[in-house]
């Protein structure tokens, strides 16, 4: 292989559609039939096509050398970042050991909520929540594994916990019932998964989450909610300093007068707990589902202990607000009037607080991040190698370009070279 003298710095990884391109038209050079009392090309031209390929080759040598050193480098990152993983896993083995009391509550009157929730949601036989929650029953782990379901990270309303009940009916009222039993992606290849179509755009009932239902004796029925939350703009703000829970670091509203609402308890997407398995990188660009999924579902919507309370705080009302007392604005200009909706299927109470040290949370979020960056590192390595392969191909093929010339050149210097008598 063609290695140039000089060593060149890591490259910038480059996307895979930046492959460099071979020109495919390209004919191999060979010396042009420009004859000459029956001989070939002059010297000139030979040495021109001879510079041309060996230019070509230098540059692909370099090519090649920088994905080289490119690999070299994210291998060592990548040992890094193993290293890194295991400090932390000894660090939490520490913390995990320690004598250092937790402070645990249970509430054991609600030890079944998250089990009625999701028995809530299979009493919704034919809704595509129903089918992947009978699924998850049936099959446990495994289903997520299986290709159909190994990208949805659950439905809407498994996905957050609060802390009361009330609160808790009344993010599900203003949501809706087709919101909370929305299926939550991770990517759009994930979507694409749970329903295909024929060539008509009518939707192939033998395969996706239809075929699912149907083998399970459950034939889906309407229309169904699916979030992507690689397509969702996430939240772009600070985060709550030392909050264990990332909660948003949200401007508080204000009266004209420049005084915060009487009233205000605070903004519904900071009342939803997030299991810590979520709160950090669960999209591929490192965000959790507090900055995603729902602030995406709730954006700034306030809370507020009455409707007086409510009513008077409008004119610094953007994205509507909810009341103790049910009361609700969806918009400036949108009441909801009339009795509460009850909506069956509600978001469930944290089984367990648990006051843990924070040592040993700092320690759970970074190993979770050290493993995306390492998932992450992966893509790269393997991109950086396609490149290399790629560079490794067209170099191959230049060099046997570049022989054949030497060749048919050295056959033309063999006939042109006039007999010197001795």
């Amino acid at each position: 292989m063609f290695q140039p003298n000089n060593q060149l710095p890591v490259q910038t990884i480059k996307d895979s559609s930046a492959l460099m391109q071979v020109d495919q038209t390209e004919k191999s050079i060979v010396v042009r039939d420009e004859k000459q009392n029956g001989g070939f090309a002059h010297a000139e031209t030979i040495i021109y096509y001879s510079k041309r390929l060996q230019d070509d080759l230098q540059m692909l040598g370099m090519k090649i050398k920088g994905h080289e050193d490119n690999i070299k480098f994210l291998n060592a990152q990548n040992n890094k970042l193993d290293d890194l993983i295991l400090d932390l896993q000894v660090t939490l083995g520490k913390h995990h050991g320690s004598s250092t009391p937790k402070i645990e509550i249970e509430n054991h009157s609600q030890l079944q909520t998250e089990d009625q929730t999701t028995e809530l949601i299979l009493q919704h036989e034919k809704s595509a929540a129903g089918i992947l929650c009978q699924l998850k029953a049936r099959h446990g782990p495994q289903a997520s594994h299986l290709q159909l379901t190994k990208d949805v990270l659950g439905i809407v309303a498994t996905l957050g916990k609060v802390d009361d009940d009330n609160l808790s009916r009344l993010f599900s009222e203003y949501l809706g019932l087709e919101t909370m039993l929305a299926i939550v992606c991770k990517t759009y290849e994930g979507v694409k998964a749970l329903e295909t179509y024929d060539k008509q755009g009518c939707i192939n009932k033998s395969s996706g989450l239809h075929a699912l239902g149907a083998s399970i004796g459950r034939n889906m029925d309407g229309r169904f909610l699916v979030i992507c939350l690689e397509n969702i703009i996430p939240y772009a703000g600070e985060f709550v300093a030392d909050d264990p829970q990332r909660r948003l670091d949200l401007v508080k509203p204000k009266l004209p007068n420049g005084e915060c609402p009487p009233g205000f308890l605070g903004f519904a997407v900071n009342m939803i707990n997030v299991d810590n398995a979520n709160l950090f990188c669960v999209t591929a660009s490192g965000h959790g589902l507090r900055e995603t999924l729902f602030y995406n579902l709730f954006s700034r919507l306030q809370v507020y202990r009455t409707r007086q309370e409510m009513v008077t705080a409008l004119p610094c009302i953007s994205d509507g607000a909810v009341s103790l007392d049910g009361g609700m604005i969806r918009s400036t200009s949108v009441f909801s009037l009339g009795d509460r909706e009850d909506v069956d299927v509600k978001f469930p109470k944290p089984l367990v607080i648990s006051a843990l040290p924070e040592k040993q949370i700092e320690a759970e979020r970074q190993v979770k991040e050290v493993r995306w960056k390492k998932e992450k590192m992966q893509d790269d390595i393997q991109r950086e190698q396609a490149l290399l392969n790629h560079a490794k191909f067209n170099f191959d093929r230049k060099k046997q370009e570049f022989l054949k010339f030497l060749a048919e050149s050295s056959s033309y210097a063999t006939q042109a070279a006039p007999l010197t008598p001795r």
